[in-house]
């Protein structure tokens, strides 16, 4: 089922962007509009530095491009980043959706077929 297998490094970058609401709040906005880093700084309580080390983490996870346009550098969504994010959680969920109908199936195998242990109809046979 892996599509598009992404190194581990990768997968690291990913995660280690989506791990902050600051950085996944900044994906949210880019998504639908681009914005300048000092606009973006504008919005959060933190310095213009500290927003920059975000959209530059997720630059590095591929979830954001920069472009310098005059004095600004504007940011928007890498829509092809945030397509192989998706795929990379869609085979997790499906790898775990699995696993989770296996312990059903294991479970259900394992019920005894007089009953619980302690039971009159077990104890009785």
């Amino acid at each position: 089922m892996v599509v598009d297998r992404l190194s581990d490094e990768v997968v690291d970058r990913l995660f280690q962007a989506f791990a902050d609401s600051t950085r996944r709040d900044i994906v949210r906005r880019v998504t639908v509009a681009e914005y300048s880093v000092s606009g973006l700084a504008a919005l959060y309580a933190m310095s213009f530095a500290a927003v920059q080390k975000h959209v530059a983490a997720l630059e590095r996870a591929s979830l954001v491009t920069k472009e310098k346009r005059g004095r600004e550098q504007i940011v928007r969504a890498n829509h092809d980043g945030l397509q192989k994010a998706r795929r990379m959680l869609d085979e997790y969920e499906a790898i775990w959706r699995q696993r989770s109908e296996r312990i059903a199936d294991l479970l259900s195998d394992t019920d005894p077929p007089n009953g619980p242990p302690g039971s009159s109809e077990a104890e009785d046979g």
